[in-house]
């Protein structure tokens, strides 16, 4: 890559304070800036490994003055990467992925450091550090360990061979997930197709052509009501697309095209995925760990496997005869409908909605434009400020942005004091964002020179954006997601912690830190909130009373066959994880589909290659770990239950139990344990209970 000469001094990435110049940011100044980085905190580590005191200020915060500058320097680098892709961005990055990779090894494999950390620890000043501290020196030792500290000659230079590949093999995998997902369209030509489409989806398909063709300049535009309209594999368009489109062979074709992408040809994962797997276990093995598995909960809540599989297989038993029902619930439906023949995995989504819209008597066209997301926002941070006492204020203007969707947010206390910001990346852009949803910390809460730094967050949705003159109208499920994010957000933004390795979602557990984000969903199913926050785009008026009534008898609908499938994820997972064995005849797909026979009413098709596009486990931070979604939401579950004990619509009850939640799960970062948080807040241990009956099932427990 040829890098176009920029003096460090102009450099947006090595700006130290304010926001992130995110407007200036350009692939040319990432190698540089990078690098530079690299240079000065390696001096810096040089200096401290022969100037270490066995005190908090002669190790940690010396750690955190190296690390801060990252935060400017590969922070926003990393989240660019993610929101606005370009192959120019993603060369740089990924020519100095492999130096950032080894640097953190190079930290947390020093043995100086590690040595005068356990020092501190079996010092008589132990005791008198923070509960917070000590939680940090425990885990930086226990990371080390973690990162092959104890590894020698050839067993270290091994285990930092198989960060460096997994660190790009994860890129690539992603990579090839977001080029074949753009790669795939259908176009649709003959009107008869489209009966049956909502307005939004015909408005986001004859956008998504436009589009196409603005790229080839050639071609009539195409309008909501005249053809062509085209069909993507983005998360806004193939989802109603299933639901909706009429045409069963073409319900098929895309189906199958999903569930095949980057599973052929030059974007093939397969080969990704058996080495992947391959390279944790080898990892876990030079650890001294059975499996990757239990490396991967060395760091997280649940004691061992096994609790996990018990957890799993408890949702299992408690799902499988409800979801067998809902299929055949789906079947005499269909039938109904006449389909004599059974339904196959094409028909699931559209005979669902088509039994919903009988059954509740609405569509999510029905609801979208009670939802507008402006509407959405302030019933939110009305919410936030009833439960939390803060207030969130619109500062666009006050920061550098990447693109003009992006909204900025400041966060006040009750005196009016600015405690937090967040950016909001609310709606897809198929050509260089990644799909999904998340919150990322953008700027951690510290101590440095001048006082405490603020926490600034970023949310990224992939929202159905604005269409026409209408305003970005939402789902349903954008709304749930929406709140989702922003739970996380609370934990990032609202944290008490000064340490950064404890602040916010730093140094969570990873199977606790769905808790926030899972708990405010549970408001999306509130009549006074949920009303609160609608607003007719046109006319003004809140969600209709009958409409409430129905979504919320909706909640419950399908819970068995949705609760399995995401117990086949989480099995999955963990199985892959700790029973695979790649010299063994059996392969991955093996295993899934293994996997699918407890946990499928219908089973999954020969040729389904949906692990070619799991990132969250081959390229994100769930590898051995997407039970927690469910393990989560155990705790998010009983946590929101505390709230209907005191009464939902009990105003100062709900306020003093929000002031709770506030001041333990949001507050304590990852400076104490969560299940030590968790028992503060709710006065015992989680149960399942909560979580069955909000999703309408029953334990079969003895």
């Amino acid at each position: 890559m040829t890098h176009v000469s920029t003096p460090l001094s102009d450099n947006p990435l090595l700006v130290d304070d304010g926001y992130p110049r995110f407007d200036l940011i350009e692939p040319q100044h990432v190698v540089p800036a990078v690098r530079h980085l690299l240079q000065q905190a390696e001096n810096q580590v040089a200096e401290l490994e022969q100037s270490l005191e066995p005190t908090w200020d002669g190790v940690m915060a010396r750690l955190e003055q190296i690390d801060r500058p990252f935060e400017y320097g590969w922070g926003p680098v990393s989240h660019l990467f993610g929101v606005q892709n370009s192959p120019e961005l993603r060369e740089a990055y990924e020519e100095v992925l492999g130096e950032v990779v080894s640097f953190g090894l190079r930290v947390r494999q020093s043995r100086p450091i590690y040595e005068c950390l356990k020092q501190i620890r079996e010092g008589d000043q132990w005791s008198q550090l923070a509960p917070s501290r000590q939680r940090i020196i425990d885990h930086r030792i226990l990371d080390a360990e973690l990162a092959g500290i104890g590894l020698q000659d050839q067993q270290r230079e091994r285990f930092n061979e198989i960060a460096q590949e997994l660190s790009q093999l994860s890129t690539e995998f992603s990579n090839h997930v977001l080029d074949a997902t753009k790669q795939y369209s259908l176009v649709i030509e003959d009107p008869a197709d489209v009966e049956g489409f909502p307005e939004t989806l015909r408005h986001l398909t004859a956008q998504a052509y436009n589009e196409r063709q603005d790229e080839q300049s050639a071609g009539e535009p195409a309008t909501p009501d005249g053809s062509p309209w085209k069909i993507t594999l983005e998360a806004p368009i193939v989802g109603p697309f299933l639901q909706h489109c009429r045409n069963r062979a073409l319900r098929e074709q895309v189906y199958r095209a999903f569930i095949t992408r980057a599973s052929v040809g030059d974007l093939d994962n397969s080969p990704l995925i058996g080495r992947i797997l391959e390279l944790r276990a080898e990892k876990a093995n030079l650890l001294g760990f059975d499996n990757y598995g239990e490396l991967s909960l060395a760091q997280k809540m649940a004691p061992h496997v096994d609790a996990v599989r018990e957890m799993l297989e408890s949702l299992r038993s408690a799902s499988w005869e409800s979801a067998q029902k809902d299929l055949e619930d789906l079947q005499q439906s269909a039938a109904a409908g006449g389909v004599s023949e059974p339904l196959q995995l094409w028909d699931i989504a559209f005979w669902s909605e088509r039994l919903r819209e009988q059954r509740f008597d609405y569509t999510d066209e029905d609801l979208r434009p009670y939802f507008p997301l402006q509407a959405v926002l302030d019933g939110m941070f009305r919410l936030c400020g009833k439960l939390f006492g803060i207030k969130v204020t619109p500062a666009d203007g006050k920061a550098p942005i990447w693109h003009p969707d992006v909204r900025f947010f400041h966060v006040l206390d009750e005196q009016g004091e600015q405690i937090a910001a967040f950016y909001l990346d609310p709606y897809s852009r198929p050509a260089d964002k990644r799909g999904g949803a998340w919150m990322d910390d953008c700027l951690g809460r510290r101590r440095i020179e001048e006082g405490i730094q603020l926490p600034v967050a970023h949310l990224v949705c992939n929202s159905t954006p604005p269409v026409g003159e209408k305003p970005s109208l939402m789902s349903f499920r954008e709304v749930e997601t929406l709140f989702h994010e922003f739970g996380h957000g609370l934990q990032h933004m609202l944290t008490v912690v000064d340490d950064a390795d404890a602040a916010g979602i730093g140094g969570v557990e990873w199977d606790a830190v769905e808790l926030p984000s899972q708990f405010m969903e549970n408001w999306c199913y509130h009549k006074a909130t949920l009303v609160g926050l609608s607003r007719h785009y046109e006319t003004g008026k809140p969600l209709p009373d009958d409409l409430f009534e129905k979504i919320l008898a909706a909640r419950t609908f399908q819970s068995g066959m949705l609760m399995l499938r995401q117990l086949r994820f989480g099995l999955t997972d963990m199985e892959l994880h700790t029973n695979y064995d790649p010299q063994s005849d059996e392969t991955v797909l093996d295993i899934q589909r293994q996997i699918s026979e407890r946990t499928s009413v219908l089973p999954p098709l020969d040729e389904d290659r949906t692990l070619c596009s799991f990132q969250h486990i081959f390229a994100g931070g769930y590898a051995a770990g997407y039970y927690s979604y469910k393990w989560a939401e155990v705790l998010s579950a009983d946590a929101f239950s505390a709230f209907e004990d005191a009464g939902l619509d009990n105003e100062s009850a709900v306020k003093e139990t929000g002031h709770r939640f506030r001041e333990t799960v949001l507050a304590s970062g990852g400076g104490r344990h969560p299940m030590d948080v968790f028992r503060d807040f709710r006065g015992r241990e989680p149960s399942i209970d909560a979580l069955l009956r909000h999703s309408g099932l029953q334990s079969n427990a003895g």
